[in-house]
């Protein structure tokens, strides 16, 4: 198993069994993420047989083993029913697993010889109930629903007493150099990168540092210059993203100073960094992220006012943002109340096969991430628009508004802000009466009173406002719950969307 290997390219974790060697496995990985669970590690006080040596092992009397069950597992949440107890496999790991034991060996690749190690044993802090659906049909609804305690969790501890106060234990010793960036860089695909572009705007306000945002696999492409100056930021909710983890191996060789951002502990992304700052959202077993995207703003924007924590420019932004952040839960749990409005939305317009969603400044992230759910959960054409395109129609995208298309205008305020004043309201009056010209039907996602909405838009769903680097996290709860319904209502499965997986292929 281990020659077959040496010949592979790419990203794997494999299990080898053969009819020859009954009651053996080997187990494998590079790339690909590969635990192993411990469920007995033999009496107290006694080196469990998982840390010894081939050497020990032998020496070891019949009488004295401890059989171990021993699981392997892509993910956690698969194996947290049975143990808490986990080792947390490297690329080139090498694992012999027989007679309830495990012998651990790195793997050289240039002399292809395997060298013996010993690897720690972490707890896992995962709760069982928190994998488990409860009285919710799929785990996405209960994921979205969530949310107001998935946010709490996410600032529990790291709001100080003191008004304009963060703490955040990962990255406190390496706060000054952070500071000296000349820029900051942030690689994510996905959700995570429409959770960075969402607070990207708020960043650059905060610190006076410019904030630039890659999409990984484009980066790989390019391999642009980074330099020891910058710091470069890895959001991935799993921790294992392998476009990502590759940037992360590149800039780290140039010698960039390297911060993660993750939902796992011990994952690839939070080992490899040189700090780092745990989202704390909960386990995410639904394929499409919800509270995980959430979190991660949250997270992005604490990260934010940490930095800025010396400008004095800036201390009556950070304690608005703060402020808001403690009332954040509860706007969150006003928007869940749009529900069933929300279902009655989705049988309206489940049958359409594209839709559109529009937005402004900080909004347009909303927009993206609200039409990639559509897009993967739902199965219909969506696209996130920048409103601002709407008005050049040489742009084309007046070409698809027509034929009664539902278009999903996202029309807060802090949408119409972008990082000056407010838009006023006769710019959003003037969007929604482009869409009705083309026949379009607008739905608008609004945080306060418009008659002209009021009348001419097809649905108004109101949000709770918020201050405006957070009213994205307020703003996607409707789109989160309306790709759910389109999805049940058009018979599909929710959790398990065609094509997807959550830890293998992410």
């Amino acid at each position: 198993s281990t020659q077959s290997t040496w010949e592979l390219e790419g990203a794997f974790a494999l299990l080898f069994k053969s009819k020859h060697f009954p009651g053996e496995i080997v187990a494998c990985k590079r790339g690909g993420p590969l635990i192993l669970g411990i469920k007995q590690l033999g009496a107290e006080g006694e080196t469990p047989d998982f840390l010894r040596t081939e050497s020990e092992l032998e020496s070891r009397s019949s009488s004295a083993d401890i059989v171990e069950e021993i699981f392997v597992a892509s993910d956690a949440s698969a194996i947290v029913e049975h143990t808490r107890k986990v080792v947390y496999l490297e690329d080139d790991d090498v694992v012999h697993i027989y007679e309830g034991r495990s012998v651990t060996f790195k793997a050289d690749r240039k002399t292809r010889a395997l060298v013996e190690q010993i690897k720690p044993i972490q707890t896992l802090e995962l709760e069982l109930e928190s994998i488990m659906k409860g009285n919710y049909p799929y785990f996405m609804l209960k994921e979205i629903f969530e949310q107001p305690e998935s946010l709490t969790n996410t600032m529990r501890g790291r709001i100080g007493s003191e008004e304009g106060v963060v703490r955040l234990g990962g990255i406190d010793q390496h706060l000054q150099v952070i500071r000296q960036a000349r820029r900051i860089v942030m690689f994510a695909c996905g959700t995570s990168y429409h959770s960075a572009l969402a607070v990207r705007i708020c960043l650059e306000d905060l610190t006076d540092i410019p904030v630039t945002l890659e999409t990984a696999s484009d980066f790989q492409d390019r391999l642009p210059p980074v330099y020891r100056d910058d710091i470069c930021c890895f959001i991935s909710q799993s921790g294992e993203t392998k476009d990502t983890l590759n940037v992360l191996e590149y800039c780290d060789s140039l010698g960039a100073f390297t911060v993660g951002f993750t939902n796992t502990v011990g994952s690839s992304i939070a080992r490899k960094t040189h700090c780092g700052v745990h989202v704390n959202a909960g386990a995410e077993i639904g394929v499409a992220s919800t509270k995980a995207y959430t979190s991660q703003i949250v997270t992005l924007l604490l990260f934010g006012v940490l930095l800025a924590a010396n400008r004095v420019s800036t201390k009556g932004y950070r304690s608005q943002i703060l402020r808001s952040l403690k009332q954040l839960p509860q706007d969150v749990e006003e928007a869940l109340k749009l529900d069933g409005a929300i279902k009655e939305l989705a049988g309206a317009i489940k049958d359409y096969r594209s839709m559109f969603v529009m937005g402004r400044g900080s909004e347009f992230a909303t927009c993206l991430e609200g039409a990639l759910k559509i897009k993967e959960i739902a199965y219909i054409h969506s696209e996130g628009m920048h409103a601002g395109e709407i008005k050049n129609r040489r742009h084309g995208l007046l070409a698809f508004v027509g034929d009664e298309i539902p278009v999903i205008l996202v029309c807060t305020k802090s949408a119409s802000e972008d990082s000056g004043p407010n838009v006023s309201p006769e710019k959003i009056e003037s969007l929604m009466k482009e869409v009705l010209r083309q026949k379009g039907k607008p739905i608008v996602i609004i945080d306060h009173e418009n008659e002209f909405v009021n009348q001419a838009a097809f649905r108004v769903l109101r949000v709770p406002q918020t201050v405006k680097c957070l009213q994205p996290v307020v703003n996607i709860i409707p789109l989160q719950l309306l790709s759910y319904h389109l999805a049940v209502l058009r018979g599909l499965n929710v959790d398990c969307p065609r094509n997807l997986a959550k830890s293998v292929t992410v």
